[in-house]
């Protein structure tokens, strides 16, 4: 089966970023890119495990396969990661299914670290610490790109609608 490079999923920003991280680890490595998106029913409570109309799974699971497609095409394009890429799907929460994903020690976990407030570290735990106490193998944490947070500060910035002050522009 080989080594393989296990890479957290969920389209957003930081999560591309981390999975370009992994697709560089697995070329360097000779290991396989496996891209894993872990996902939950409306409504199915912690793990979406125990709630939730058992008729909407394959609309949900289809729906997050759909995500995942689209991910892994705005990260590499049609030209793919230029390694080996495996894509899985798994209810659950994210970072018990990135540890589930993971087979044994010769594997290499990778995970982005997004940014966290005070509020959003209150309210949802952080996959990334999850990772990192669990896992039985090294975990890699990539942080944010760094123009993510500028990015975020221009949309706040236009949704309270803020006049910019061109000077902030220029070095």
């Amino acid at each position: 089966m080989g080594r393989r490079v296990v890479a957290g999923v969920s389209g957003s920003p930081g999560s591309l970023t981390a999975l370009h991280r992994a697709a560089d680890e697995a070329r360097s490595r000779g290991a396989q890119l496996w891209a894993v998106l872990a996902w939950q029913a409306p409504g199915g409570g912690p793990g979406g495990r125990t709630s939730g109309a058992p008729s909407l799974d394959p609309v949900c699971r289809a729906a997050a396969a759909g995500r995942l497609r689209e991910a892994l095409d705005a990260a590499f394009g049609p030209a793919g990661p230029g390694v080996g890429l495996a894509g899985q799907v798994v209810r659950g929460l994210p970072g018990a299914a990135l540890v589930d994903a993971v087979r044994g020690e010769e594997d290499l976990l990778v995970v982005g670290t997004g940014p966290r407030g005070r509020l959003l570290g209150g309210l949802r735990p952080s996959v990334a610490r999850y990772c990192v106490a669990h896992a039985p193998c090294p975990v890699l944490t990539v942080p944010p790109n760094p123009l993510e947070a500028e990015l975020e500060a221009f949309r706040r910035r236009n949704a309270w609608r803020v006049p910019l002050d061109a000077r902030e522009l220029g070095p």
